[in-house]
């Protein structure tokens, strides 16, 4: 990881820069990629933060109930914003149907793949950018990591950016939210993985289940389209 002193967007949930990450003999550049979970709650610090950072795209994977119910407001920003629903279906619905995170991030990448495509391509066309969800732990975990895969990063460092995901999530958040959704879906037994956890042997699991079934992870994303110089120019964005 980078030695740089992390950016704090105060309102924003899980707000990380994706720099300092080994790939091979060399490192992610950092101020490219940010991920992190929605912005509704950005204060006017949290703004400054974000417009020092000076983004040029935001990537917002959630459904349109979620944007309606908690939407981005960053008036002046002047930054493209790109909408790539991610989940088929609402985010409710993977309570109801008794889905694991296993199963869920199996499900984007083979449910998906057109839609995870258009977010590689969002990374392409500007920088920096901030690949988003709700909480930015899975349909963002999965998108950045295959990312961060196809640009060479080694499999530990996506896996350990992944997993740091659940300890930047605050007792305090994670309470309320899984007694909300257990009062909902008192029978699901995956929810507070869902709502909460981000285990590393799911990430790698994952990347395994992409080399056994296409070669490897930036394997998978060719299959869905994306072309040799758009792998280049990943790496030479993100790597250098």
């Amino acid at each position: 990881m980078s030695d740089e002193i992390p950016i704090v967007v105060s309102g924003a949930v899980n707000f990380r820069d994706t720099g300092g990450l080994p790939a091979g003999d060399r490192v992610t550049r950092s101020g490219v990629l940010y991920r992190s979970g929605n912005l509704f709650r950005v204060d006017e610090a949290g703004r400054e933060a974000l417009r020092r950072v000076g983004l040029r795209r935001i990537i917002d994977l959630r459904d349109d109930d979620e944007v309606l119910s908690e939407p981005t407001v960053l008036d002046g920003f002047g930054h493209q914003t790109q909408r790539v629903p991610l989940l088929l279906g609402s985010v409710a619905s993977l309570f109801r149907a008794d889905m694991s995170l296993a199963s869920m991030y199996r499900a984007i990448v083979d449910e998906s793949g057109p839609r995870v495509l258009e977010v590689v391509r969002g990374v392409l066309a500007d920088q920096p950018v901030l690949v988003h969800c709700t909480i930015g732990k899975d349909r963002t975990g999965v998108t950045v990591a295959l990312i961060l895969a196809a640009a060479g990063v080694d499999d530990d460092a996506v896996v350990a950016d992944y997993a740091r995901t659940e300890t930047l999530l605050p007792a305090e958040r994670n309470a309320p939210i899984v007694a909300y959704l257990r009062a909902h879906h008192p029978d699901a037994p995956d929810l507070v993985d869902l709502a909460t956890r981000s285990p590393a042997p799911v990430m790698r699991s994952l990347l395994d289940d992409l080399r056994e079934r296409y070669g490897s992870p930036v394997d998978y994303l060719r299959a869905q389209g994306l072309a040799d110089d758009e792998i280049a120019e990943l790496r030479r964005i993100l790597v250098g």
